[in-house]
């Protein structure tokens, strides 16, 4: 395509949108599920991991030096160096989507359980409660603005993540980003690009509602204004 071409070319090529409806639901399923799926087997992994790491402060900073770690390595590398040990699947993109969530998500839960506060804990013990019984009826329920904050940034840059994996061929909405680009043909670039935003808005939206549902003790009242007051 002649560089005269693509500068005529509309950037939305309407037509061509509505007759790829069908390719453009399954790949925004396909991101949905690849997002879903590594922000709750992140989670499963790091909240076992970060409740020791809270309970044991020496294994804190190994474990997030690891995790660290894993989230430093560019994501088109690790996706490559995955490759060659699970091929181009689903494994590869989700092995990748998981690490990276990693970080997020320890540091938000052991910053949850930090915060606390010790008389809460004390009273609870003195009424009994088992370390069991503390961790989810006093630290998490108090802890869980925190933690769904983390659920929230590791949603949000997951949902970014996945359309890297397109080149490995599981990319979800990133499939159109990258035939635009191959193409020369801005519609499914525009196309990914928006819908992934949108996503991530949506989704970013859905938790922080959620947070406020099963958290109605933690907004903050703004204070009575009274008129005339200084």
């Amino acid at each position: 395509m002649s560089v005269a071409t693509l500068a005529a070319e509309p950037l939305v090529r309407w037509s061509w949108v509505g007759s790829h409806l069908d390719l453009v639901r399954s790949r925004f399923l396909e991101h949905i599920e690849l997002t879903v799926l590594a922000v709750v087997i992140g989670f499963v992994i790091s909240f076992p991991l970060a409740v020791y790491a809270h309970r044991h402060h020496r294994v804190y900073a190994p474990i997030t030096f690891v995790a660290g770690l894993l989230y430093t390595i560019p994501s088109l590398a690790l996706f490559v160096l995955l490759i060659p040990l699970t091929g181009l699947s689903v494994e590869s993109a989700e092995i990748g989507l998981v690490s990276y969530t990693l970080l997020i998500l320890i540091r938000n839960i052991v910053a949850g359980l930090a915060g606390v506060p010790e008389d809460a804990k004390e009273a609870a013990r003195g009424m009994g409660y088992t370390n069991r019984q503390l961790l989810w009826r006093v630290e998490v329920p108090l802890a869980l603005p925190v933690i769904v904050a983390g659920v929230r940034i590791a949603t949000v840059t997951t949902i970014g993540l996945v359309t890297v994996t397109a080149l490995i061929g599981k990319g979800g909405l990133g499939y159109f980003i990258l035939l635009g680009l191959q193409q020369f043909f801005p519609t499914p670039t525009v196309l990914g690009s928006v819908l992934s935003v949108a996503l991530a808005l949506a989704a970013d939206g859905l938790l922080l509602w959620a947070q406020r549902l099963v958290t109605p003790w933690a907004r903050v009242r703004q204070p009575v204004r009274v008129r005339g007051a200084a």
